[in-house]
């Protein structure tokens, strides 16, 4: 299995939680910015999970665009997660599942639902147990990965 996560951060707090999936995928799974995307890094991929923070109620910028960029079908036979980063409000925006659409839109396959990752005030830290959080959900996409191979 070839995994990558790629994610945009803000603060620091999306890319944290980027290294512990790709830690607890495990396998020679790694981490990039959405910034150092090119077509190369995506050859061979089979699974890929992307994040990143909530921006004015979506992803970044960046993370809009690379999505948006996708050709149709370019994601075909790849299986995929979403993740976001956000401050804990009872309204807050749902920046995984933007990105969890984008990356349906663009042929894969999602295997988990969109997951929201909590940080404390607006630059962070991750709230306490988010890190565990983020290495359970991963372990869940893992086994849902071995499960359909």
């Amino acid at each position: 299995m070839r995994a990558r996560v790629v994610y945009d951060t803000n603060y620091g707090n999306t890319r944290t939680i980027a290294e512990v999936i790709a830690t607890e995928l495990g396998g020679g799974t790694t981490t990039l910015n959405v910034a150092d995307v090119t077509e190369a890094s995506l050859d061979g991929v089979d699974v890929l999970v992307v994040g990143s923070p909530i921006n004015g109620w979506r992803p970044t910028e960046k993370i809009q665009a690379w999505l948006r960029a996708l050709p149709a079908g370019s994601l075909t036979g790849v299986r995929a997660a979403a993740f976001d980063t956000r401050i804990k409000l009872f309204i807050h925006g749902d920046a995984a599942a933007k990105i969890s659409h984008g990356l349906h839109a663009a042929g894969a396959t999602i295997v988990a639902k969109p997951q929201g990752f909590v940080v404390v005030g607006t630059e962070g830290p991750l709230a306490p147990g988010e890190t565990g959080k983020a290495g359970a959900w991963a372990a869940f996409i893992g086994s849902e990965l071995r499960a359909t191979a």
